[in-house]
Formats: C-alpha cells, sequence, structure tokens
C-alpha cells in the first residue's frame, strides 16, 4: 500500500512537472521613430479657459503612418496609429490624457491609455511631451496582449507638427 502511494505521489510530481500550467510569456520591446511628414492632425478643437492668459482645453485626433520599414508587433506590421487626447495647457505647458490605437497589416489592434506631460519654455519655439502608460486590450492575436508604451514627443505648435520617438514593451501568450 505505501508502495502504491509513493508511486502515485512521484507520477503526480512528474506530471506538474512535465505539463505546466501557467501560461509562459515573451516579453518583446519595439522602438521606433514616426516622422512629421507621417503624423498629421485630423481633428483639433480647443477653447480658451479665460482664467489666465493662454490657459486652453483641447480635443485632438492624430493619425501617424507608417509607409516604410514599419514597427512590428508579435511578427506584425504596425500599418498605422491614432491618439486621441485632452489637454489642459498654460502656454503650451501642462498635461493630457491620451488613447491610442495600433493597426496592424491584417486588421488586429491594439490599445493604450496614456498620461502626458507637456513643457514648453518661454523662449522655446518647440514644446517637448512625455506620455506613459500601459496597453489596455487587442483585438485578434492580440487580444492578450499586455504591457506598456511611452513616447516622447517635440512638437511646434504654430505649424501644427510634431516628431515622436516610441518605445513599446508588450507581452504576448506563448
Amino acid at each position: 500500500m505505501s508502495r502504491l502511494i509513493a508511486l502515485r505521489a512521484i507520477t503526480w510530481t512528474w506530471l506538474a512537472i512535465g505539463l505546466p500550467t501557467t501560461v509562459l510569456l515573451a516579453q518583446e520591446r519595439v522602438s521606433f521613430k514616426v516622422s512629421a511628414e507621417n503624423t498629421k492632425y485630423t481633428q483639433e478643437y480647443t477653447i480658451e479657459v479665460g482664467d489666465v492668459a493662454g490657459h486652453q482645453v483641447r480635443v485632438f485626433e492624430i493619425k501617424r503612418v507608417y509607409p516604410t520599414n514599419p514597427p512590428m508587433i508579435g511578427g506584425m506590421k504596425i500599418v498605422e496609429s491614432w491618439t486621441r487626447g485632452v489637454s489642459d495647457y498654460t502656454n503650451n505647458s501642462g498635461e493630457a490624457r491620451t488613447y491610442g490605437i495600433y493597426v496592424l497589416d491584417n486588421g488586429d489592434k491594439f490599445f493604450t491609455r496614456g498620461s502626458l506631460v507637456a513643457i514648453q519654455g518661454s523662449d522655446a519655439r518647440n514644446l517637448t511631451a512625455t506620455t506613459a502608460g500601459p496597453i489596455i486590450g487587442g483585438t485578434g492575436k492580440l487580444a492578450r496582449i499586455s504591457g506598456m508604451a511611452r513616447m516622447i514627443t517635440v512638437a511646434t505648435p504654430q505649424s501644427g507638427t510634431n516628431e515622436t520617438q516610441v518605445e513599446i514593451d508588450y507581452w504576448l501568450p506563448q
């Protein structure tokens, strides 16, 4: 009887080791730059707050395309991305909340949410914005994606242009 119990214990131990029940994740990082030529403000609405000079709230939408050397996520090309957000700036310095949609060549998407801080010095022509936040979901092969996205943007508000460096750390179940 004790041999049978010992044999069962050994069998269950080997099964537990040989058949893991946890999902393995592979961490990946993609880093890319989006030029001003491939970035366009598609919608923008600004309202003067009226409490101090230069204080504005703004709703905006930005489309970015990747016509050459597109970044890859999970072996698929990112063909375009959209950023939609609401900013609260005084003289182009302040904070914003952003939501991102990345569209891949097979139609799958993943979504991000970001917190942004922008600063423009009094004598500066450009503002610099830093954004960071989680990947909050996906579709298709990216339905279970998770991770973080970070961006550093240099923008020229007078001309409506910006250039962005993006870094995405992500995990996909294997």
